[in-house]
């Protein structure tokens, strides 16, 4: 039997990235992703509604675009889900659903493009690198032409 487990974002951050080390050194970031829903009720009236997806990222991937990440900023995460449980200080056990990242686009509505990070790369590139898909800079002035704004809340997924 096949099995698959992906998860796909595109949101908000909620705030900034919390960047820390674990006691052998491996660099984790933990974030939160806000997407909308948005629909027409049967009356006519729009509805709404707000769903909150934690983010888990490791390694050089999170020490790349930690910095380049701001709270209220557009982001694409994909991952795997992954739930872990723990017993809380009153004794009760408590599940928290969290998407560990394998690949992040951090969105940018200024320049119409943005940056993008995945895991198999930031292993093998300097701690700095990340590689740019708006590659308008690389064309000539007379060639480039005005790209269409796209806003994130119109995207239909």
């Amino acid at each position: 039997m096949l099995n698959l487990n992906r998860a796909q974002v595109i949101g908000n951050l909620t705030r900034d990235p919390e960047m820390r080390y674990t006691p052998n050194g491996q660099a984790v970031a933990n974030f939160t992703v806000a997407t909308n829903r948005r629909w027409k009720n049967s009356d006519g009236s729009d509805g709404e509604a707000t769903e909150y997806h934690d983010i888990v990222v490791w390694g050089k991937q999170a020490e790349n675009v930690s910095p380049m990440l701001k709270k209220g900023g557009p982001v694409y995460v994909e991952g795997r889900l992954q739930t872990r449980n723990w017993e809380g200080q009153d004794g009760v056990k408590r599940y928290k659903t969290e998407i560990i990242s394998d690949n992040i686009i951090v969105l940018s509505s200024k320049s119409g493009g943005g940056s993008f990070m995945n895991k198999t790369e930031s292993k093998n590139e300097p701690e700095n690198a990340v590689a740019d898909i708006s590659a308008q800079e690389d064309k000539p002035a007379k060639d480039q032409k005005k790209e269409e704004e796209i806003d994130i809340e119109e995207i239909p997924f």
